[in-house]
């Protein structure tokens, strides 16, 4: 019987493995920069924040067929890997989804509130992920620093709240892709098999 220390070794070692060949998922978080490019985008031509919020809101249903196709073009199939961790997916993107009512009490009351609601809500399970690739403090930071700085735009530059606002999270993504290519690169893994060997041994 393996015992609970052992256990979260195999787990962690699975959980690492995933990150090294799926590239941390990184297709995921491309499809959000481009969404989120294209939502500042728009900020410039839809002067109106229910049209905005609207557009916004059916856009959303396009990530997760962005995330295919990037996931197809440069082949990274995390469709049908099947690692350890995949069981805590399902409720960390249902608890994620939660944050819809708000964003929908927001756009019926106080529109302008609606871009500052989908930046946060949007990286309520990056934490979670960041956890089932065994690279938590990548995941955390994306979220942290996306986080601090659209409440600082919202707040106290108001007029960026459809352009700059968006565009910040767009940046926030591509930074985060940034640091998981690097981080999963064949260098990386190499380092990283070479130091569990040198634990195990």
């Amino acid at each position: 019987m393996i015992d609970s220390a052992e256990l979260k070794k195999l787990l962690y070692a699975d959980r690492q493995a995933a990150f090294f060949r799926l590239r941390g998922g990184y297709p995921i978080p491309l499809a959000g920069a481009t969404w989120w490019a294209a939502l500042g985008t728009m900020g410039y031509f839809v002067q109106d924040a229910n049209s905005w919020n609207l557009l916004a809101f059916y856009a959303s249903g396009l990530l997760f067929p962005l995330a295919l196709l990037y996931a197809r073009i440069f082949k990274i199939d995390f469709m049908h890997d099947k690692p350890a961790a995949l069981d805590v997916l399902v409720p960390t993107f249902v608890s994620m989804l939660l944050f819809w009512p708000v964003a929908i009490a927001a756009f019926w009351s106080y529109p302008p509130l609606v871009p500052l609601v989908l930046a946060i809500g949007l990286s309520l399970h990056w934490p979670v992920i960041g956890w089932s690739y065994a690279r938590t403090g990548i995941y955390v930071a994306h979220a942290v620093c996306r986080t601090i700085a659209c409440f600082v735009l919202w707040n106290w530059w108001p007029s960026t709240r459809f352009t700059l606002l968006p565009f910040t999270v767009a940046a926030a993504y591509l930074l985060t892709v940034v640091a998981i290519l690097i981080s999963s690169s064949p260098r990386r893994q190499k380092a990283s098999l070479q130091s569990v060997e040198v634990i195990h041994s």
